[in-house]
């Protein structure tokens, strides 16, 4: 079947506090969320035991990176030294670390990860679908 593919997905949370340099508004000033972290695997191919890509394995890659993230200032970490902190450039983040650590065929098959920064609002970085 051409067109279609298997989605594995897992999500991981984090605490952090940060603020934008570059904004004007409330989010200039110190502030804390609890991050919510997804990535999300699409292969068009189940390995022998019929999975896609192994849900432990997508997590433990998520979470310690999230571990990272975990209870710091995120503005004081290299990860963002020179950018800014907002939940686009940390869904680009997780997107370029988790690409760097999964196996192959799971790194090619990265969709996106996404950063929610509250239950309503989230930022995605992934391949544009048009290219």
């Amino acid at each position: 079947m051409s067109g279609y593919a298997y989605t594995v997905s897992a999500q991981a949370h984090y605490d952090a506090a940060h603020f934008l340099r570059n904004y004007k508004g409330k989010c200039a000033k110190l502030h804390g969320h609890r991050y919510v972290v997804e990535a999300v695997v699409q292969l068009t191919e189940l390995d022998e035991s019929g999975i896609a890509f192994d849900f432990a394995d997508l997590k433990s890659a998520l979470r310690a990176l999230a571990d990272g993230l975990d209870h710091e200032n995120l503005n004081e970490l290299p990860q963002f030294a020179g950018v800014e902190t907002s939940a686009e450039n940390q869904a680009r983040y997780f997107f370029e670390e988790m690409r760097r650590s999964l196996p192959e065929p799971a790194a090619s098959g990265l969709l996106y990860a996404r950063v929610w920064e509250s239950p309503t609002q989230w930022a995605q970085y992934g391949p544009t679908a048009h290219r």
